[in-house]
């Protein structure tokens, strides 16, 4: 097994890795999807997530064996790299990998559970929640201080956005890391990053009224291109869900 741990837990990797092994059997099952599952272990104090990623298709067995970093590889670094921006997330423990000589099994990515309030999701479909206006605005910022760290989270959507409310004091912190790029970002870049986050358009206005203030560019312009990456997301992914309808009648 490959591992590496960061500094903070490097003593503790005996009894991280006893919760890898033991994963299927322990635990507290937070998530679980298709392609990985997600526990809560106590450990001391704390409490720590461990995301488990499925053993991959035929074609990645091997891209992750010899020529790509794993899922879990890339969300531990990419928390690196956020925290070293000062961009919330969980904060990285670990990452664990099984391999044979000609193939790639799974892996797993270990954090720090965080306690979170909501999540941007609870923001699409609770309108009237409280202070609707000013987390989205709050959230918008935070969008654009990460844009300006150069920072493009390709999986920026509802779940992937938890939120801490502290009387006003709104603190933003991405999960679900393993697909970002870092690079600097265009005005088109930036929008089209908005694309997943909402199907909403009145949420989208609110979003361009703030992020125009912050880039120094007219409202209509940001809301044009936002809005446009938003529809166009939403016609394809209706396009999908009917063709699987289809399909699945069938």
């Amino acid at each position: 097994m490959k591992t590496n741990f960061s500094k903070e837990y490097k003593s503790f990797e005996g009894e991280i890795l006893n919760f890898i092994h033991d994963f299927n059997e322990i635990g507290t099952p937070e998530f679980e999807g298709q392609r990985n599952e997600i526990k809560v272990f106590n450990f001391g104090k704390i409490k720590i997530n461990i995301k488990s990623f499925k053993i991959p298709n035929a074609i990645n067995k091997i891209a992750y064996r010899f020529f790509r970093k794993s899922k879990a590889e890339r969300s531990f670094e990419y928390a690196q790299s956020l925290i070293s921006k000062n961009i919330g997330t969980p904060h990285p423990i670990a990452f664990a990998e099984n391999k044979l000589a000609f193939t790639f099994l799974d892996s797993y990515y270990v954090c720090e559970h965080l306690k979170y309030d909501l999540t941007f999701r609870e923001l699409i479909h609770e309108p009237e929640y409280p202070d609707h206006e000013k987390i989205l605005r709050a959230f918008t910022r935070f969008t654009f201080k990460m844009h300006e760290q150069e920072i493009e989270f390709l999986d920026h959507s509802p779940g992937n956005t938890l939120i801490q409310l502290n009387n006003g004091d709104y603190k933003f912190f991405l999960v679900d890391l393993n697909r970002m790029n870092f690079k600097k970002m265009n005005f088109d870049a930036r929008m089209r990053n908005f694309h997943r986050i909402t199907p909403s358009l009145g949420m989208a206005r609110i979003m361009a009224n703030e992020y125009a203030t912050l880039i120094s560019e007219p409202e209509e312009k940001v809301f044009e291109r936002m809005s446009f990456y938003i529809e166009r997301f939403q016609r394809k992914a209706k396009r999908k869900k009917n063709i699987k309808n289809m399909l699945k009648f069938r």
